[in-house]
């Protein structure tokens, strides 16, 4: 592999090796490399929502206390190295090919899927980065992710939902019992917004593991009152910053971690696409990732805010994978938009036009169309979705998220959701 556009070739044929759970390829892997791994202590987060914006308001506060942190998340909004930062600079093009360049042995012979293989270069990019500490985020799951084969010093898991239940299980307590497979034994696990019977469930395996809860609910109670502010928009970035604040609590003193620079930290992060508003020369556009029932239940409550706040209901850009997501979030924007144009991500696991209109209520199918990224973003900038003063909602897919920003923001380069993964 000698250009990034070979390496690209090679990470997309990977793909093809699917979904393979276990940790056995993983750690033959990390020994091969030295164990890098082990080299830098890490911080490990798992949940159906929230995962990704915890890990980023705890990265902002590991940062603000003066460590070197990487960060590795899933998946990417536009560009590869997205994944694998180290102080929010992401892996560049070149870094990318020699790391693929090196683990690619390994790899084959190890028949590593596509996702391990972007484990394993986190892995050794962080040590031969000399961070000081790392903050990963589950792929899927928990128990047999590529991720698993650390022993963090805080374990986090932010929710549970039914999703992904093909692979993890189709109750919440199966699935509350697969991302428990990141507690390990006397490490502190920090526990956001669960349902009591996910959560009964995690309880019983931190006991078995005698790991020390501590919950979000127990700390802040019920009173969103006194939940941390952030920067990031919605009532739910709160439950996170309490859980991110929680996790930072339970590191060991040696990380110097005080209360006011978490909660100068927490005024700071940059996570888009979660709520996010982009000021065009007309309109407003808000960028939104909510993409399953529980994400749809945030996304409710959101336009309900946001038609309160301005006085009228906005316009809707959905896409979705999948019509068992596509049902709670198409209804809940029923409920609010003014009217929907649907849309169809670049995925192939996305839903048709006609799957999407399918789950319309039929009082609403009047002002529904079938549309296109390209002509709704027709250049840099621009979106010609409503009309003056109106407010635009991207909802359904973190993915369409990042098509849309890939359109809208030409500085971010070329869009790589054929690298996309789950």
């Amino acid at each position: 592999m000698k250009t990034y556009a070979d390496t690209q070739a090679y990470l997309y044929a990977l793909k093809s090796r699917g979904y393979a759970p276990g940790l056995d390829r993983m750690r033959r892997v990390a020994a091969a490399l030295g164990d890098p791994h082990q080299a830098v202590p890490s911080i490990h987060i798992a949940g159906t929502n929230g995962k990704g914006s915890v890990s980023a308001m705890l990265e902002a506060i590991l940062r603000a206390a003066g460590w070197r942190v990487g960060l590795y998340t899933s998946p990417h909004l536009v560009r590869l190295g997205e994944r694998i930062q180290v102080d929010r600079r992401l892996l560049s093009e070149g870094e990318i090919v020699a790391y693929a360049r090196e683990l690619r042995p390994l790899a084959d012979a190890e028949n590593l899927t596509y996702f391990e293989t972007m484990t394993a270069m986190a892995f050794a990019h962080f040590a031969q980065a000399r961070c000081d500490v790392a903050v990963l985020e589950v792929g899927l799951g928990g128990r047999l992710d590529a991720t698993n084969i650390v022993t963090p010093e805080v374990s986090v898991i932010t929710s549970i939902g039914l999703d992904h239940a093909d692979v993890l299980g189709s109750t919440l307590a199966a699935i509350a019992a697969e991302k428990a497979g990141i507690i390990k034994p006397h490490r502190p696990l920090v526990l956001g917004r669960l349902p009591d019977e996910a959560e009964a469930v995690i309880r019983r395996i931190a006991g078995e593991r005698a790991a020390p809860i501590i919950s979000v609910r127990h700390e802040f109670g019920g009173d969103l009152a006194r939940y941390p502010r952030t920067n990031l928009a919605g009532d739910y970035q709160r439950w996170n910053a309490a859980t991110a604040t929680l996790a930072a609590r339970a590191l060991p003193s040696r990380w110097r971690i005080a209360d006011d620079l978490v909660t100068s930290a927490l005024r700071t992060v940059d996570w888009p696409a979660r709520w996010q508003r982009i000021d065009l020369a007309d309109r407003t556009l808000i960028l939104d990732s909510s993409h399953n029932a529980e994400g749809a239940t945030v996304l409710d409550a959101n336009l309900a805010q946001l038609a309160a706040a301005t006085g009228r209901a906005p316009v809707v850009i959905c896409g979705v994978l999948g019509l068992d997501r596509a049902r709670p979030i198409v209804a809940a924007i029923c409920r609010h938009a003014r009217e929907i144009h649907f849309v169809v991500p670049s995925q192939a696991r996305a839903s048709s036009h006609a799957q999407l209109e399918s789950v319309v209520p039929p009082e609403f199918r009047g002002r529904v169309a079938a549309d296109t990224l390209e002509r709704l973003f027709p250049a840099p900038g621009v979106c010609v979705a409503g009309g003056p003063g109106d407010v635009i909602v991207v909802a359904g897919s973190i993915y369409l998220a990042g098509e849309v920003l890939g359109l809208l923001e030409s500085a971010r380069g070329r869009g790589e959701g054929g690298l996309q993964d789950f």
